[in-house]
């Protein structure tokens, strides 16, 4: 006969009470504070999911201390399958599909209204291998994280463990400022990896090269690049620089990356894309500092002849430069174009029809503003100078001219650099056709 009584889910055992030791050594019934907000928040951003939240692992509950993108209660009873089952392994747990797996299947947040299918976490884990909760990722679609998405969450788990003890060192009292200073530079290295992608995809037909060059390398920079398919057989490149230097200036530029690519999904057109993260921008400000950008987005769009059409639009960005066949070098005219996420900002396409020469330079304005030896900027018409000199036939060919250059500068170079190259290979020699 069953017992009136209720029973308890998970009965502690000797491991399980250090680890409740550890969830009651720190301090975590208080609001969460900035630093989780911000935790939270880039991992929602990471995996590009509606929610994340901080758990934290009680004897019979689990109590949300941060979150992003929930609602309701910020306290659920403590079942296995989701951070009940996370903090039991010391590695990231993950449901592609909670509806079909064995362990979720019947959890409250799946079957309740919340309705989760995907879910993934991080243990956070104290120094002595407790662990007293987790930094989760969830939507409600089924999904497959990648190994970097995984890897990142692992050292965002690390960033809420340092919290929680700067939180106990301030209660004994002790001076945690070096504490703070790692947390600081720990949390830059997280955003950092989100702002790039690790490599560019192959493109058939085009050859595509890239670098990022950070004039400090203590300090994380804001400019970034991309190179991405849509759906309908074109391809979408940008480069950009968001204002600013340091955590924030990263953690807005992964906004932008992120949104520049979400939008692009709905109507990649590049003035709608623009103004779609304008919008965002002039949304996160909410009487805080300004969030501004600058970039060029375009659609490349394969043709007959093995070449590219492309349709580009700019905000406040320099124009690319084309190198062409003969050893000229244009700029790439975006006419019109303001600074992302200032008052009235309006954006116009400009159409090229075919890719205007062999290559385009996509760069953002660290490049033209770095000094040359005899105290003068570089500027544009000095870069189309060099380029035009040295002819470089390939994108690979390309990115190592420019990055010669920057060498060959040296101090001169005081900003932070992003280069995207394009090229279109050389048809077959033939008597009949034009050199282009």
């Amino acid at each position: 006969m069953a017992s009136s009584a209720p029973a308890r889910l998970l009965a502690p055992t000797s491991d399980e009470d250090r680890r409740i030791a550890a969830v009651r050594k720190y301090p975590i019934d208080t609001s969460s504070g900035h630093a989780l907000d911000k935790i939270v928040s880039l991992a929602a951003r990471i995996f590009g999911a509606p929610m994340a939240g901080v758990a934290i692992v009680h004897t019979d509950r689990v109590r949300l201390i941060a979150s992003h993108g929930t609602v309701g209660a910020t306290e659920t009873v403590r079942v296995p399958g989701l951070s009940a089952s996370a903090v039991l392994q010391p590695d990231p747990y993950v449901v592609t599909d909670a509806v079909t797996d064995p362990r979720t299947v019947n959890h409250p947040l799946v079957r309740g209204d919340l309705g989760i299918r995907f879910y993934a976490a991080a243990p956070i884990t104290t120094a002595d291998r407790e662990r007293p909760g987790t930094v989760n990722v969830l939507d409600t679609r089924p999904r497959r994280p990648s190994d970097d998405q995984l890897d990142a969450l692992r050292d965002l788990a690390e960033l809420a463990m340092e919290e929680l003890d700067l939180r106990l060192s301030a209660v004994r009292p002790v001076a945690a400022e070096r504490a703070r200073r790692a947390d600081a530079e720990r949390l830059a290295r997280t955003l950092q990896r989100t702002l790039l992608p690790p490599a560019l995809p192959t493109v058939p037909g085009l050859h595509a090269a890239a670098a990022c060059h950070t004039a400090s390398p203590d300090e994380v920079g804001g400019d970034f690049y991309d190179l991405f398919p849509l759906d309908d057989g074109r391809w979408a490149p940008f480069i950009g620089d968001v204002c600013g230097k340091g955590a924030d200036a990263a953690a807005l530029t992964s906004l932008t990356r992120c949104t520049l690519r979400a939008a692009a999904i709905y109507d990649p057109g590049p003035c709608t894309v623009l103004s779609n993260l304008d919008t965002v921008l002039k949304g996160e400000q909410q009487g805080g500092a300004p969030r501004h950008c600058t970039a060029l987005f375009g659609v490349l769009e394969p043709t007959a002849d093995s070449s590219f059409t492309l349709t580009l639009a700019g905000g406040g960005h320099p124009p690319a430069l084309a190198l062409r066949s003969d050893g000229t070098v244009q700029a790439v005219s975006t006419i019109g174009g303001q600074l992302i996420g200032a008052a009235r900002a309006t954006f116009h396409t400009d159409h090229h029809p075919p890719v205007p020469g062999r290559a385009l330079l996509l760069y953002t304005g660290g490049l033209v503003v770095a000094r040359t030896p005899d105290g003068d900027m570089l500027g544009q018409e000095r870069l189309a100078r060099h380029l035009a000199a040295a002819r470089p036939p390939s994108a690979a060919d390309l990115l190592h001219t420019v990055d010669g250059l920057l060498g060959s500068l040296g101090p001169g170079v005081g900003d932070d650099n992003a280069l995207l190259a394009l090229s279109v290979p050389l048809p077959p020699a033939s008597p009949h056709q034009e050199n282009r």
